[in-house]
């Protein structure tokens, strides 16, 4: 009880020093948002979206699960992804995977971890699409951090594939969409793929819809 009460606390003394500084700061807040990005990010508690960019609140639309999955029957994930394209009209889409993953790094084991192996289960997926390349790996860790890349750019994918993000390139509308992986020893975002609107090259004609 201490820690969350110490926690509330924190949380006057940001408000106060935010209130301080800028006077007009909560009621901008309040007015609604504006944001440029979607970030889809992992829920480990190392990897917050506003500290690593260094954004303020009303910058950046977050949705995080268990390492960055964009899942076509996830209807969270889904829903946060139709508001940000259709209403708050976003101009970037980060998928944001990181090193060190829990998620995948389970994924890669035989252990019954109860309901999340059925979430895991699609990055088991993508372990086995890229078989040959990582088993070739023989160091455990960097065997791991792959997948998180490999993990990473499926889900960039995966992205490409909803009817969302299609209609919105049909339309002229952005989002670019990017996928990016955050080394947790440095603090540092590094991009592994870049996709402009319109580029549906990537993805087989099978997933391409009249929108």
């Amino acid at each position: 009880m201490k820690d969350f009460q110490k926690l509330l606390l924190a949380n006057k003394s940001w408000a106060a020093h935010q209130a301080d500084d800028d006077p007009t700061f909560f009621t901008k807040m309040a007015e609604g948002q504006n944001p440029e990005f979607l970030w889809i990010g992992c829920a480990d508690s190392r990897a917050p979206a506003d500290r690593i960019t260094g954004t303020e609140p009303g910058q950046i639309f977050v949705h995080r699960n268990v390492a960055n999955l964009v899942l076509h029957t996830d209807f969270n994930m889904l829903s946060v992804l139709q508001y940000a394209v259709e209403v708050l009209e976003v101009k970037h889409i980060m998928v944001v995977g990181h090193y060190g993953c829990g998620g995948v790094k389970a994924s890669m084991g035989n252990s019954d971890l109860g309901l999340i192996n059925k979430w895991i289960r699609n990055i088991k997926d993508v372990y086995e699409k890229h078989h040959d390349e990582l088993e070739a790996i023989a160091d455990e860790d960097l065997r791991t951090d792959r997948l998180c890349e490999l993990n990473v750019l499926a889900q960039v994918d995966s992205l490409l594939k909803t009817t969302i993000i299609q209609k919105a390139w049909k339309n002229g509308n952005k989002p670019y969409v990017h996928g990016c992986i955050l080394e947790l020893k440095t603090g540092k975002i590094k991009q592994l793929i870049h996709v402009e609107p319109k580029d549906l090259s990537s993805i087989a004609n099978i997933y391409k819809y009249d929108v």
